[in-house]
């Protein structure tokens, strides 16, 4: 016959008489907090550095308008979880947080999205693709300073906004028809260089599909391709634009700067 070790049985004995204790602690303090009347409404909106797309004033009508009543109602009343979802799924909102405290005070904070890229398709309809690479609808407080990309671009918002651009790479469906993700890349390497983020201003997609650029200073058309071996492409045009552009009418010289050939610069004078 197999020997009970009551020292483990006690053990686990007084495991569970504390977790219930201290269950039963919890449930009196969440019942205790549900009469406490929300007092003030703390609203903390985060990189406002970077974007102005939302203001404490946007929040708080944001809350009007969804008929949410916070302040002066018990919490009992008020379903944070339910307000941080809602607010979760705002276009410009890409991280919020509710909480309240004993004190009455309910605390908002709220990340903003950050877009890296714009993009203007055919039919003139104008959208973001965010830090994270998901499109964002343009917002009527403000317009960000982002690269802009043009051209013959076919997606609209509508079809593409629920997916990621990382989503649309790992398709190989979407990845046949879409472009956000080349022009995505490109974007994002510009983004990340401080050279080429004051030398490129603006992505254009030709009929061919092929990605021009074109630059704040000079009169010419970069001719970048696809957006394979982007890093190699970046490297050639950094170059060329040192050791091939220091004379003072080389900005005036070519029409177009072609990338599109393994280790050349294929230059076109005007």
């Amino acid at each position: 016959m197999k020997k009970l070790n009551y020292k483990k049985i006690l053990i686990t004995v007084l495991w569970i008489i504390a977790i219930v204790g201290l269950t039963s602690s919890w449930a009196f303090v969440s019942k205790s907090e549900r009469n406490i009347v929300a007092k003030t409404l703390n609203i903390s909106i985060h990189n406002n550095d970077e974007n102005l797309f939302l203001s404490e004033k946007d929040i708080k009508q944001f809350f009007v308008e969804r008929k949410d009543s916070l302040l002066l109602n018990q919490y009992k009343n008020i379903n944070i979880p339910e307000l941080e979802k809602s607010l979760n799924s705002h276009p410009a909102i890409e991280n919020a947080e509710v909480a309240a405290d004993i004190n009455g005070e309910i605390k908002i904070d709220i990340t903003q999205r950050t877009p890296v890229l714009r993009i203007i398709n055919k039919d003139g309809e104008s959208f973001y693709i965010d830090s994270q690479t998901k499109l964002m609808p343009l917002n009527d407080n403000y317009s960000a300073r982002v690269l802009i990309a043009s051209g013959f671009i076919y997606e609209p918002f509508s079809r593409r906004y629920q997916y990621s651009v990382d989503q649309i790479k790992k398709s190989e469906s979407f990845k046949e028809v879409s472009l956000l993700d080349d022009i995505y890349d490109v974007a994002d390497f510009i983004n990340k260089d401080s050279v080429l983020t004051n030398l490129i201003h603006q992505i254009y997609v030709n009929e061919e599909k092929e990605i021009e650029l074109f630059p704040a200073i000079g009169n010419h058309k970069i001719i970048f391709g696809n957006a394979t071996d982007v890093a190699e492409k970046f490297n050639k045009l950094k170059l060329f634009y040192t050791e091939g552009m220091n004379k003072a009418d080389s900005w005036t010289k070519y029409s177009n700067i072609n990338l599109k050939y393994k280790n050349l610069v294929v230059c076109t004078k005007k």
